[in-house]
Order: C-alpha cells, then structure tokens, then sequence
C-alpha cells in the first residue's frame, strides 16, 4: 500500500508541470530567475500484493501515471502571510496565511467538501448519489453523539505529502544554520512575539532567530524587518495536525476526523535532516511530553497518529537550489493553487487581479468560502446536529461550539505538552455570511 517516497514527489512534480504558465514562476530577463516552494498531497489507495518490494515498484508507477483514478494530488505554492494587525480587516476572506504547506492542506479540505457537496448532487434517493473514490456517506449507525459527521475518508485510503522546501520552523534550523557564515549561537536574549504583540505569547519566537535554540515555537515570517504575526511555522501546524488530523474546524463538522491523518511527509534529500524531523515531529522530540494517558482521553474519532518523513531525490524545477550561480534568485509572489476540478491564482491571499480587502477577491478556501460550502452540505446531507453548529451567526460562534469541543481539546493538550508557546492567531472571527 505504501507508495515510496519518489512516487508521491513524482505525482506533485508531473502534475504542477501541466499548470498553464500563468500559474508557475514568471520568467524573467533582467538575469534574476523566480524560485517558490512547492507542496502537495496526494491520496493513495490500491491492492496489497505479498511481495513487498513488486508492492512499492508497483504502486509507485501507478501513482505516478494513473493519477485519475488511483492518487490525486493537491499542488500549491506560496510563501507568506498576513500581518496581524490587518486580521481584523480580512472579513473571512483573505487568507492568513499562504506559505505553500498551508494553502496545500486548505485546499485539500476545500477538495474533500466538495467531493461531499458531488456526492449529494445528483439525486435525492441513496441509490442515486455520485460516488466517491475517496469518501463515503456514514451510514446513521456509524454517526454518535461524538461524531455525528455525515462523511468519511474511506478505509483503504491512504493521505502522503510532498514539499520541496523543509518546512519552516523547527524541522528547518539545522539548514538554517549550515547556510550562515558565521554558525556560532546568538548570545543575544531570543526576541519572542510577546514583546511585540502582547504577553499571551509566552516565548514563541520569531521566524529564523536565535536559530541555535532548538524545539521552539516560531511564528513568521522569517525576516525580521517585516510586521509580525501570529501565524505558527509550518514544522509546528504539521506537528499539530498529528494529533487533530488533517482537518479543519469546519470541516471535521461535515467529515469524520478518523481516517484524515497523514501517513508520510516527503522532502527533497537536501532538505532531509533527519534529526531535526525527529525533534520536531515525534514524541520522542519536543513532544515527549504528550502521554499515552493523556491521548487514551482523547475522543470524537481523534488520535495521535505520527507521519513518516522520507527523502527522495527529486527536486523541484522552481526550487532556490536550482537557481544558476549567475543568476539573482528573487522569491515569486504567487501562490498557484490547483486541484483536479479548479485552479486559482493567488496574491497577498487573495485572487490575483483583485485588491486585498476587496470581498470579490475571496479564494475558494478563505474561511468564509469553506464555511458558506459547508453549511450547503449540512442542508442537502440531512444532517441537523450539524447544521446547528454551522448555522451560528458569526464564525467565532461555530469554533467555539461544544460539539468541536474534543478537537480543541485535543489541541490544547498538544501546544501543553509539546508545543508550549504557541499563541492564538485571533482577530478574524467577528463575521457573518450573510
């Protein structure tokens, strides 16, 4: 069932080479040459032949050509994200955040809400419903008061991730270090973001700084000179997302969070360090904290499921390593976002050719996108427990709704016990759909 580790990047990397130009680095002739990070996730699903090593050459080729109906990848790029003081002035319809494992993980949500939505779309009987490769209706035996999701990653499906950067943050800094001249720790007092935001911090450090001080909560951007934010690393969201799984908070009201982990994290070997992935993935890192009393309490279809990292050889086309000696590397500004049904392409977190605070300018997986898209299936599913949690008047009405409660929950005993400093992006919630 594994698909190895060149297969997934194989599958991220052939599918972003068919995007039409517009949607990939723009070249230039001023001798700089454009570079962006890259991540997609690809879903995996397949036969278990005994010999395993037929299993993986197999598999692997038909991931790689036969993406239409036995893997599908969720391509992205990007690098940013919004400054908090403009959080208040995004309405639900910029995104937070677009470094490309985000946006990547957005839209994969966004994908599986509208494989809901297809499944309902053509007929009002059971008999007539589209049908899924990836998710299956819940029978009412199978919903509980715990999960009353109507929807479920089928079984036999497996989730794989492919970056072609090492995600920012911790799993990140002995890269950090090596690419310094001078690699001596800073013995300057790590500057944290309560010095500048606040004392609800409690430590989370900036991007990149005091990069000697390892297992940390960091929150970007990288460079110091930009206004700061509340967005956590990439390295510490993946973290997270081992324990609440792939899903977002609306979206684990409509699908089951049980079968929505991510098996394996696939990284270019030159952004492979293995230690660095152990320290700030697994529980035998900065996250030793975290019992297995503590998970055993965990309900509502959530676990800890750890993600495998695995290097290939693979590199991405548009990555910074691939940029010539003479040539003057120079970071795009796009994000390219596509899945098998639509494309878009994004800047400052919003549609490309729209102004930021423009509603018009609103990507498929802002957050009031995924929640207008959500109530809709709630409705056509027949689901009312949990359309009375998606039908509250404001959005910081459905995070906080006691049918999320185990989620955030869950949540809470990670950022405790492994995650310490990790600081709440708050200040868009305050809308409505209407």
């Amino acid at each position: 069932m594994n698909p190895d580790a060149d297969a997934i990047a194989d599958c991220v990397l052939e599918t972003f080479a068919q995007l039409p130009d517009k949607r990939k680095p723009r070249p230039r002739t001023d001798g700089s040459r454009e570079w962006v990070p890259l991540s997609g996730i690809v879903l995996a699903k397949g036969d278990h032949p005994t010999n395993v090593h037929t299993r993986l050459v197999a598999y692997a080729y038909r991931i790689a050509k036969m993406a239409s109906s036995h893997a599908c990848p969720w391509g992205t790029t990007g690098m940013k994200c919004l400054p908090h003081n403009k959080l208040p002035q995004a309405n639900g319809n910029i995104l937070h955040d677009w470094h490309a494992e985000v946006v990547a993980i957005r839209t994969f949500n966004r994908f599986l809400l509208d494989e809901c939505e297809r499944i309902w779309s053509t007929g009002s009987d059971s008999h007539s419903h589209s049908h899924s490769a990836y998710i299956h209706r819940r029978s009412h035996l199978e919903r509980s008061d715990q999960e009353p999701q109507p929807f479920a990653i089928r079984d036999d499906v497996q989730i794989h991730m492919y970056c072609s950067e090492a995600p920012c943050g911790d799993a990140s800094m002995e890269l950090t270090m090596d690419a310094q001249e001078d690699a001596t720790p800073w013995t300057s007092p790590p500057p944290t973001i309560s010095s500048e935001l606040g004392p609800d911090s409690l430590g989370a450090l900036r991007g990149r700084s005091n990069f000697s001080l390892l297992g940390a909560v960091r929150c970007k951007p990288s460079r110091p000179d930009a206004p700061p934010t509340l967005s956590k690393s990439c390295t510490d969201k993946l973290a997270l997302k081992q324990a609440t799984s792939l899903l977002s908070s609306v979206t684990s009201t409509i699908i089951s969070p049980r079968n929505a982990y991510l098996h394996s994290l696939v990284l270019p070997t030159s952004q492979y360090v293995h230690t660095a992935c152990e320290r700030a993935f697994s529980r035998s890192g900065r996250l030793r904290g975290l019992t297995d009393e503590t998970i055993q309490r965990w309900c509502g279809g959530y676990r800890w499921q750890p993600f495998s990292v695995h290097p290939t050889q693979r590199e991405f086309a548009w990555s910074r390593r691939n940029v010539a000696t003479h040539e003057k590397a120079v970071a795009s500004n796009l994000s390219a976002v596509s899945t098998p049904s639509w494309q878009e392409t994004l800047i400052g977190g919003v549609l490309q050719g729209r102004k930021q605070m423009d509603p018009r300018g609103a990507s498929k997986i802002c957050r009031k996108s995924t929640w207008n898209l959500a109530v809709q299936i709630a409705r056509i599913a027949s689901a009312p427990a949990v359309l009375e949690v998606l039908a509250q008047v404001k959005y910081q009405d459905v995070k906080t709704h006691g049918t999320l409660a185990p989620r955030e929950g869950v949540k809470r005993d990670v950022q405790k016990h492994g995650l310490s400093g990790w600081v709440q992006n708050t200040g868009d919630s305050d809308f409505a759909l209407s």
